[in-house]
């Protein structure tokens, strides 16, 4: 018989972690409050590589603790495969403990996902042994089984774990761009639907008054144009031929200004404005005009399409300033 002594020695004094709550290879993680230990606990066996048969020892002082599931290695040494573990374990060239769980229950509660997950929350599960690995496939490597399936989370192991359903997808997206949506409107990202429906109907509310009032001022725009367009066809400053011409014009300059080109015209016109020098009609603008206001009116706009640059320096010569067309 072994001495207390010979026993403790087989001990790991370090405890090592057998299962967590973080992100696995196969897009899934497992919730350690979830987690049954008991029935493992009354027959702790260690094996190598999840290789039944290949048992080394057993698990001593399993606590489920802290979101994490650990315990202390204790190899029996009964095998040269058990020995040469304990000291590749001691060593440091062994140092990865891989868990074997039965999946009871999946979940695809958006609250339980994490950043990343493609699969289902492993929200119960039964522990059934734990494995010395040389390389898992993280650093919290497991073995899982469901419906009798094994699932080994290597790189070459079959996972038939479900992917999450489109179905939530599209929630977990909808539920990213309401949020979106909410901060566009100034709003909280955790705005309600019915909050987000109240700021966009105020907003549309808003739209529709500003697109009223901007019908309104151009009606009003428009009534002052037309105005200033039959005042200059009463004064005999345009002939009523160019009514649509001068409110095109209008639209285009504003109010003020057309305002400004009516001034400069001369309500009548001089026989001498209009005749050349042997008493021919003429047909071009006369050098001898020295500012716009001598220009008759029937001719001001054919100036100002024809000549620009001569309108330009009458224009300067009546007002002062530089006219942009």
């Amino acid at each position: 018989m072994q001495s207390e002594t010979q026993k403790d020695s087989r001990i790991m004094s370090k405890r090592v972690r057998i299962s967590n709550d973080s992100l696995n290879s196969y897009g899934t993680r497992v919730l350690t409050a979830g987690m049954n230990v008991e029935q493992y606990c009354r027959n702790p066996v260690l094996l190598y590589m999840h290789e039944r048969g290949n048992v080394i020892g057993y698990v001593k002082d399993v606590k489920v603790e802290d979101g994490e599931v650990t315990g202390e290695l204790v190899f029996d040494e009964a095998t040269e495969l058990s020995k040469r573990c304990k000291k590749q374990f001691e060593f440091g060239s062994l140092k990865m403990v891989s868990a074997g769980l039965d999946i009871i229950e999946l979940s695809e509660e958006p609250s339980l996902l994490v950043a990343g997950q493609t699969s289902p929350t492993i929200t119960k599960s039964k522990l059934f042994e734990v494995s010395v690995v040389d390389i898992g496939a993280n650093d919290d490597a497991l073995v899982l089984k469901k419906d009798g399936r094994r699932i080994t989370l290597g790189r070459d192991g079959e996972c038939p774990l479900p992917e999450l359903s489109n179905n939530n997808n599209q929630k977990t997206k909808s539920e990213m761009e309401q949020k979106a949506i909410a901060l566009q409107l100034g709003l909280p990202e955790t705005a309600t639907d019915a909050e987000i429906a109240e700021k966009l109907g105020e907003l549309k509310a808003a739209k529709e008054e500003n697109a009223k009032l901007q019908q309104e001022k151009d009606a009003l725009t428009l009534a002052s144009i037309t105005s200033l367009v039959e005042k200059a066809i009463g004064e005999k400053r345009i002939t009523a031929d160019k009514k649509d011409e001068f409110i095109s014009l209008g639209k285009e300059i504003g109010v003020e200004k057309l305002t400004s080109v009516f001034s400069a015209m001369s309500p009548q016109v001089k026989l001498s404005a209009v005749l050349g020098q042997h008493g021919t009609a003429k047909t071009d603008v006369p050098v001898t005009y020295k500012k716009l206001s001598e220009v008759p009116g029937d001719k001001l706009l054919e100036l100002r399409e024809q000549q620009p640059d001569e309108y330009k320096r009458l224009y300067k010569a009546e007002y002062g300033m530089e006219c942009e067309i």
